[in-house]
C-alpha cells in the first residue's frame, strides 16, 4: 500500500483563549476522495489551511511527500495585483504545468482571461480561483466551499471534472448532492478532533447520529462533564434528523396538492376567487412580459399562481432573470404586459444573504433584540433572547459577542433568527444555504416546514430544493418559464434534463421556444412507468422497514437490560454493532423508498 500524500498528525490551535483545534489528525493517500464535515466554527477551514501550509499550528506536525503538488481553494481567493483573471490564474502554474489548460479552464467556467479581478462578482472570483487551483492538475487538490456562489450549471460541470480528476481531494463542502456525488471518506472534525470512516456521505449522517447515540447512552459512566447547552447542541441532532420523515410525508402532501392545483389551471383560466384574496392568494401572474430596454425579455409570457404555503422554488442558471421573477411575484416590479395580483395582507420578510444588514459593532443580542433590551418577539409573544438563541444553536455566551467576529454560518444562523422572529406570511429566501452547515440546514428544512406562511426560495442547492419545495419554476431559455410540481429531482424526470447554462438569445433551437409557458405540466416525453425491478422495491419496502422496525425494537430493548454493559461488556458491544447495522440499512431503505415514490409520482404527472 502506497504511503500517505499528505499527514497532519496532533494538530493543535487556539481561537483567542478557546481551544479550536486538540489533537485533530488527517491522512491523505493518493486518489483518495475525503469530505471534511463539521459545524460551523468548529475548525475545518483552519484545519485545510494548515493542511495547504498557509497557516502554522500551535502544536503538532504536517508532513507533505517530497515532490507531491498541492493546490487549494480557500473561501476568499485573494487576487494580490494580478491585471487579470489569466495572470491571477498563470501564477499558481508550476514550470511543468500546461497553460493551456488553464485557458481551456477559464473558457469552460465561462471566463475570457481579460476581466478586471478587482470587478468580479462572486460567482466569477468562485470560477476564476477554481481555474487556478485545478489547472496544474495537482497531487492533492483542497475545496472549501467550492460550490458557493456557482450556478447549477457550473456545479454539474464542476462534479463532472472532480470526478474525472486523478490525484487526491479533499473538500468542504454544505451540499449534500455534492458531496454523495464525490466522497468517499469521510473526517468529522467535533470538539477539536477528528474521527474518519471510510464510507462516503450517504453513509454519514447515520454513523455520526449512531456515534452521538452511543456516546449519550455512556455519558453518565466517562469521568467528564460536558457543558448544557453544547450537549443541547449535539444530542438534538439526531432527534431533528429523526423528525424529518414527518417532514417528507407533509412535503409529500404539499406537492400532491400543488401537482393538482398545476393540472386545473393548464385548464381552466386562472381566476381567483374573493376568498383567495383575502388571504389564500399570495400573487397571481397572467401573461406577464418583462424586458430592459431593447434587450430580449427577461420574462415572457409567464403566469403562475402562488397560494398560502405554498414554497416555490426558483431556479435557472446565473443571467436568467431569477431575481427579476422574483420582484415580480413580490410587487417589486410591474411587468411590460400582463397582470399581476397580489394577496391582501401581505407581510414580507426577505433574507438578505449577503448578510450586509448585519452592523458588525453590535452583539449578538442587540441585532436580535434591536435594543439593549434581553426580550426577543417572536410571533407576538416576547422570550428572553438566550432562549431564542438556542433554537439557531448559539450558546449563551455568546449573547455579547461582537457580530464582526462572527464566522460565516453563524452569521447565516443569526439572519435566520432574525428572518423568523419578524411578523410575516411571506418569507423569501436568496441563496440560504450559503456558508451553512449541515446541521443548521436541518434547523432551517425544519422552520420551513413549520412555517405557516409561504416561501420563494431561489437557490443552486439541489438538496435543499428535494427538501423543502412544493414546486419550482425553471428557467427554460429566451425568456421561457415553467412551472413543476415538486423538488429538483422531480423537475430533471419530468423534463429529461437538469439545467442547463445560460444560451445566448437566438442560439436555442426554435422548438425549444416555442415551449408553452403556462403552468400545466411542461415539455416533458410521454408518461414512463417504473421498470419492474423498481415496482417490487416500492412494494417490499415499507414491509422490510417495518421488520427492521421491530428489529431495532428488540435490540433497544435487550441493551436496555440492567448492568448489561458491566456483566458481559463483549455481548453489549455486539448489540450496539448489531443495532448501528440495522439503523444504517432502515435509513438506507427509506431513503430509497422515499426516492422511488417521487420518482413515481414525478412519471404519473409527467
Amino acid at each position: 500500500m502506497a504511503p500517505p500524500l499528505l499527514i497532519l498528525q496532533d494538530i493543535h490551535l487556539h481561537m483567542g483563549t478557546t481551544p479550536l483545534l486538540t489533537g485533530a489528525t488527517l491522512s491523505v493517500g493518493q486518489g483518495e476522495r475525503l469530505a471534511l464535515v463539521g459545524r460551523n466554527g468548529s475548525g475545518k477551514s483552519t484545519l485545510l489551511r494548515i493542511a495547504a501550509g498557509t497557516l502554522e499550528p500551535e502544536r503538532g506536525s504536517r508532513f507533505l511527500q517530497p515532490g507531491a503538488t498541492l493546490r487549494s481553494l480557500p473561501q476568499e481567493p485573494d487576487f494580490g495585483d494580478a491585471a487579470s483573471t489569466w495572470d491571477y490564474v498563470e501564477s499558481g502554474l508550476g514550470p511543468n504545468d500546461d497553460p493551456y489548460r488553464g485557458r481551456w479552464l477559464l473558457s469552460e467556467l465561462g471566463l475570457s482571461g481579460e476581466e478586471d479581478p478587482a470587478t468580479l462578482s462572486g460567482g466569477e472570483a468562485r470560477r476564476c480561483a477554481l481555474a487556478r487551483a485545478l489547472a496544474p492538475n495537482p497531487d492533492i487538490l483542497l475545496l472549501d466551499e467550492p460550490t458557493n456562489h456557482l450556478d447549477l450549471p457550473a456545479i454539474a460541470w464542476l462534479e463532472k471534472e472532480l470526478g474525472n480528476f486523478r490525484g487526491a481531494l479533499v473538500l468542504i463542502s454544505h451540499d449534500r448532492r455534492f458531496l454523495t456525488a464525490l466522497s468517499r471518506a469521510m473526517v468529522w472534525l467535533d470538539r477539536g478532533t477528528t474521527r474518519r470512516i471510510d464510507q462516503g456521505f450517504a453513509s454519514f449522517e447515520a454513523w455520526r447520529d449512531q456515534v452521538l447515540e452511543e456516546e449519550e447512552s455512556a455519558r453518565h459512566k466517562l469521568d467528564r462533564q460536558i457543558v448544557r447547552e453544547e450537549h443541547w447542541m449535539r444530542y438534538g441532532v439526531t432527534a431533528r434528523r429523526k423528525r424529518n420523515m414527518r417532514r417528507v410525508g407533509e412535503l409529500a402532501d404539499l406537492r400532491t396538492r400543488r401537482r393538482e392545483a398545476l393540472r386545473s389551471a393548464g385548464t381552466v383560466r386562472m381566476v381567483a376567487s374573493e376568498g383567495e384574496g383575502s388571504g389564500t392568494l399570495v400573487a397571481q401572474m397572467e401573461e406577464v412580459t418583462k424586458a430592459y430596454g431593447d434587450a430580449p425579455p427577461v420574462v415572457r409570457e409567464f403566469s403562475t399562481r402562488v397560494l398560502r404555503r405554498d414554497r416555490v422554488g426558483i431556479i435557472g442558471p446565473n443571467g436568467a432573470g431569477k431575481t427579476t421573477l422574483l420582484n415580480l411575484l413580490t410587487g417589486g416590479l410591474q411587468p411590460d404586459s400582463g397582470t399581476i395580483r397580489l394577496g391582501t395582507g401581505l407581510a414580507m420578510v426577505t433574507l438578505d444573504q449577503s448578510r450586509e444588514s448585519l452592523d458588525p459593532a453590535i452583539s449578538l443580542a442587540e441585532a436580535l433584540t434591536g435594543d439593549k433590551s434581553d426580550q426577543v418577539h417572536v410571533g407576538g409573544q416576547a422570550r428572553h433572547v438566550v432562549g431564542y438563541m438556542k433554537d439557531f444553536l448559539f450558546v449563551p455566551d455568546q449573547a455579547r459577542t461582537a457580530v464582526g467576529v462572527l464566522s460565516g454560518g453563524e452569521r447565516g444562523r443569526l439572519m435566520l433568527a432574525r428572518a423568523f422572529a419578524k411578523p410575516s406570511n411571506l418569507l423569501v429566501l436568496d441563496e440560504p444555504t450559503n456558508d451553512l452547515d449541515l446541521e443548521t440546514l436541518d434547523l432551517l428544512e425544519e422552520l420551513l416546514s413549520d412555517y405557516q406562511g409561504t416561501a420563494l426560495v431561489v437557490s443552486h442547492d439541489r438538496d435543499f430544493i428535494d427538501r423543502v419545495c412544493t414546486s419550482v419554476i425553471v428557467a427554460e431559455g429566451e425568456g421561457r418559464w415553467q412551472e413543476y410540481a415538486g423538488g429538483y429531482s422531480d423537475m430533471v424526470a419530468q423534463r429529461g434534463r437538469g439545467v442547463e447554462a445560460k444560451v445566448v438569445a437566438g442560439a436555442e433551437p426554435r422548438a425549444a421556444a416555442a415551449r408553452p409557458s403556462s403552468p400545466v405540466a411542461g415539455p416533458a416525453p410521454a408518461k414512463r412507468k417504473l421498470n419492474f425491478k423498481q415496482q417490487h422495491a416500492l412494494q417490499s419496502l415499507p414491509a422490510r422497514m417495518e421488520a427492521l422496525a421491530g428489529e431495532i425494537a428488540t435490540i433497544r430493548t435487550a441493551l436496555a437490560a440492567p448492568g448489561l454493559y458491566s456483566r458481559d461488556k463483549a455481548r453489549f458491544e455486539r448489540f450496539n454493532a448489531a443495532l448501528a447495522a440495522k439503523e444504517a440499512e432502515l435509513a438506507k431503505a427509506e431513503e430509497e423508498w422515499l426516492e422511488l415514490e417521487m420518482l413515481r409520482e414525478a412519471m404519473e404527472a409527467g
